[in-house]
């Protein structure tokens, strides 16, 4: 085998290019970036809101709705008035520590951006420098290898010999002499430096942001489940919207919305190392997220909803009485969930979901596999492990005092029981915007809903409607009965 030398410094790589810094003008001039990084969460928020409050009351796209608007006037807990006002309230928050972490940060720089590529340019160059050893290992000789290529493929048998690329080289001059010749970058060495500044160091920014805040919000929004106090103190709030829509979706407790939502995303900007136009992206695209979340609608052509599984109508689960302590995730994937056993196990369990489920079905189905509002399967809660449930149906000691027939939806048997019974506790230990009340009420929304689904001839299946009459049939019925019933429409202030 032929003796490789390598080079014991860095002086023969190729050389860094000079560069300029100015300060990066501003997307919207005259508005600094920094302050735009304010607005365009809170414009974001509002904007989406108001969108999707036009399609509640125009009463468009009824097929994909999770719940009607009786529903929405008759079980929460708290008027519309009193949620805009904690938004505001959180925002204003939100917005004081924004600037706070804004002075923390440097003015963003352009100029460089030539000269950052070519330091990934040599990391790519320095990192050619192991192929040898690598080849040494599995019995390759990159000396041979070498020889065979360089006729066919010079560029690769220099990379295959370290990026030693003697015929490449760049010859400067100095006054009226040639200097000495200095060695030059590759084609594709600067291609991929290109793509690696560009585009996979700012997605694995992104992707490190995300991870940051959903690990974030997973498990301090479960403790807040899981500890009683700190449940009935701070996040119950949250929960007065057991139909959650649009812009209710901040409505929290202050303390909790700096803690959960302003402090996460923040640590998440700061971990990631971002800089400020890419905090502008990464808080406004939080805010879209989930704000769609708790939009009220399994939209098949949402592409928020269609990215990943952690949509509209996996939260909704969680606003409900049986599933409040399942589907903790939020706001973008539900790996926590899953990894972690507390994502609900009992498929579309709520007769409710049943007309979103077959308009979307027919939206999304290509492939005759049954579509679920919930992303769950009821198979799953038969034979998933119950932790960490498996004391709750013990633990549900005021349960008792309400009749099986008005704890409905009926979950099926196994984990998803037992998730349902630790639920309603929790919502009967809600004192203020608990209690049975709730219990009773959406028993009686379930049964109206089941009652409806009978009398439009509906199976379960998704088969069970024909393509053209059952869904409008439905939708009728839906605008008569259930409107008729509550006697308002969806803009109507709720009741406390």
């Amino acid at each position: 085998m032929a003796n490789i030398t390598q080079p014991n410094t860095y002086s023969d790589l190729p050389p860094l290019p000079d560069y300029q810094i100015v300060l990066q003008p501003s997307l919207l001039p005259p508005i600094p970036d920094k302050l735009l990084t304010l607005i365009f969460p809170i414009a974001a928020y509002w904007g989406l809101s108001m969108l999707f409050h036009w399609i509640d009351t125009r009463d468009y796209f009824p097929q994909y709705r999770l719940h009607t608007p009786a529903e929405v006037s008759s079980r929460n807990k708290v008027s519309r008035w009193e949620v805009v006002r904690d938004v505001v309230i959180q925002q204003v928050v939100q917005t004081a520590v924004g600037w706070l972490l804004g002075m923390t940060e440097p003015d963003d720089i352009v100029g460089k951006e030539a000269y950052d590529v070519a330091v990934w340019a040599r990391r790519i160059r320095i990192a050619q420098r192991a192929v040898p050893g690598a080849l040494a290992l599995v019995g390759l000789d990159a000396a041979g290898i070498a020889k065979t290529l360089t006729t066919s493929h010079p560029v690769l048998a220099d990379a295959v010999m370290g990026g030693q690329y003697r015929t490449l080289q760049t010859t400067t001059t100095s006054g009226n002499s040639f200097a000495d010749p200095l060695p030059g970058f590759t084609a594709w060495e600067k291609t991929l430096a290109h793509i690696m500044y560009w585009y996979m160091a700012p997605a694995l920014q992104y992707g490190i942001a995300i991870l940051v805040v959903d690990t974030w919000q997973y498990f301090l929004h479960r403790a807040m489940h899981m500890n009683k106090w700190m449940y009935t103190t701070f996040h119950s709030r949250h929960h007065r919207l057991y139909v959650p829509y649009a812009y209710g979706a901040l409505y929290n407790h202050p303390f909790e919305g700096f803690l959960l939502d302003t402090l996460g995303a923040s640590i998440a900007y700061k971990v990631a190392g971002m800089n400020t136009r890419q905090g502008m992206w990464f808080f406004t695209g939080s805010t879209l997220k989930t704000v769609d979340d708790h939009c009220g609608y399994a939209l098949p052509w949402d592409p928020l909803q269609r990215l990943t599984s952690n949509n509209a109508g996996y939260h909704d689960v969680h606003h409900q009485s049986w599933g409040i302590k399942t589907n903790f995730s939020q706001p973008f994937f539900t790996f926590w969930d899953r990894l972690l056993g507390t994502v609900w196990t009992g498929g579309d369990v709520s007769a409710r979901y049943e007309k979103a489920k077959t308009a979307a079905q027919r939206k999304v189905d290509q492939d005759n596999e049954k579509t679920t509002i919930t992303h769950s399967n009821a198979a799953d809660s038969a034979t998933q492990d119950p932790r960490p449930y498996q004391d709750d149906k013990r633990n549900a000691t005021d349960l008792s005092s309400i009749r099986l027939e008005d704890q409905q939806p009926f979950p099926p048997a196994g984990k998803a029981e037992l998730q349902a019974a630790g639920s309603r506790q929790q919502v009967m230990d809600d004192k203020k915007d608990g209690g049975a009340q709730v219990l009773l009420q959406e028993a009686a929304e379930e049964r109206d809903a089941r009652s409806l689904l009978k009398r439009s001839g509906r199976r379960r299946t998704a088969s069970s409607l024909s393509q053209t009459d059952s869904l409008k049939g439905l939708k009728d019925r839906v605008t008569g009965i259930m409107h008729g019933r509550a006697g308002a429409i969806l803009g109507m202030e709720s009741n406390r």
